[in-house]
């Protein structure tokens, strides 16, 4: 592809963008992210046990270290213990040794892969998870309303902010061709289908250069194709059978950019929001982006929303996957379940 056909390509995302942050600002009177279960509360008094996981190839990971290291000395409390991520282990190792030290809190500074991983863990051990944003898309920080370019402010609430029980959900994961399969735990969303491909295809030394704008020229790559067959089965109730394009399963549903895809997704409401996306050509893919863009109301027949606490997906071929921005194979059989309130996490203080 020519580098003039690229920057149009990019141009276009960032209007696109820019367009969906108005958006979502006019949206914001009438749709809170406040927690629906719970205000968030404040910690238990005096000193706390810090562990953090840390991915030591991010940009900041150093100002972070110290910014850690100087706020627990300054409240009086020990040392915090560092784990520092490696390309072969991105985070479980490390937080199964930070836990073996029974820590208040599990500080992680990364990017959303390395989140994931730590949030995968954390999930019902009542140990709080206090997020350090140092990746591209900083997806979980940004649903939670933290400030993602604020990083001294991030590091005091990690420490001494408040904290709230959110959502997290599991997707089981199997290939009938190859007999493989997982079970791995997400925070924000997941996927079957385009999003997926788009993901596994993105170009890395793209999205370093332009952060999560790369997806925009994977994802014009992606976009012809054809429709496949599926079956859908959600709260175990009766099998539809759809021919579909992508399905996202969403916990939260802000996305890079202040793109708000799914309004109407809580991150603590006991349920996922769905989206079955089935379009057949390039007008179907407009509509639903205006739909996007406008938050127009209006039901479209290939872009359709469900809320389900399990959705089972089965597909005579094999589908490529993803977890909250990260390829996780392909699969002939998808399940994803909702955790409700399994992960505690610190938050600034409730207005």
């Amino acid at each position: 592809m020519s580098d003039w056909i690229l920057y149009v390509i990019l141009a276009g995302g960032v209007v696109f963008a820019a367009s969906s942050w108005w958006g979502v600002r006019r949206l914001k009177a009438r749709h809170s992210r406040s927690a629906v279960r719970e205000e968030s509360h404040k910690p238990g008094p005096g000193q706390q046990k810090v562990a953090v996981v840390i991915n030591p190839v991010k940009s900041k990971s150093d100002e972070a270290r110290r910014l850690i290291k100087d706020a627990c000395h300054l409240a009086g409390w020990d040392e915090p213990r560092f784990f520092e991520t490696t390309a072969e282990d991105p985070g479980h190792g490390q937080t199964r040794a930070a836990l073996e030290d029974g820590p208040d809190v599990v500080l992680v500074g990364g990017g959303d892969g390395t989140v994931r991983v730590v949030a995968e863990l954390l999930a019902h051990t009542g140990t709080a998870l206090g997020l350090i944003p140092l990746g591209t898309g900083n997806l979980l920080a940004r649903n939670v309303d933290l400030d993602v370019n604020d990083l001294p402010g991030s590091v005091q609430t990690a420490l001494f902010g408040h904290q709230r029980y959110i959502d997290t959900a599991v997707m089981g994961i199997e290939n009938e061709l190859t007999g493989a399969s997982s079970e791995h735990g997400f925070v924000v969303i997941a996927g079957m289908g385009l999003d997926a491909e788009v993901v596994g295809d993105t170009k890395e030394d793209l999205k370093k250069t332009v952060g999560w704008l790369a997806y925009t020229e994977a994802g014009v790559r992606h976009l012809p194709g054809r429709r496949k067959k599926v079956a859908i089965t959600m709260d175990d109730g009766a099998e539809q059978s759809r021919k579909i394009r992508s399905v996202l399963f969403a916990n939260c549903g802000l996305i890079p950019g202040g793109i708000d895809f799914i309004p109407q997704a809580m991150i603590d409401d006991g349920v996922l929001d769905v989206v079955v996306m089935s379009p057949r050509s390039a007008i179907g893919w407009l509509a639903m982006y205006a739909k996007i863009l406008f938050k127009h109301n209006r039901n479209l027949p290939v872009m359709n929303f469900y809320r389900s606490g399990k959705i089972v997906i089965r597909s005579q071929e094999p589908m490529a996957t993803q977890l909250d921005g990260d390829p996780s194979g392909e699969a002939t059989k998808v399940t994803v379940q909702v955790q409700p309130r399994s992960l505690l996490v610190r938050v600034q203080k409730s207005p």
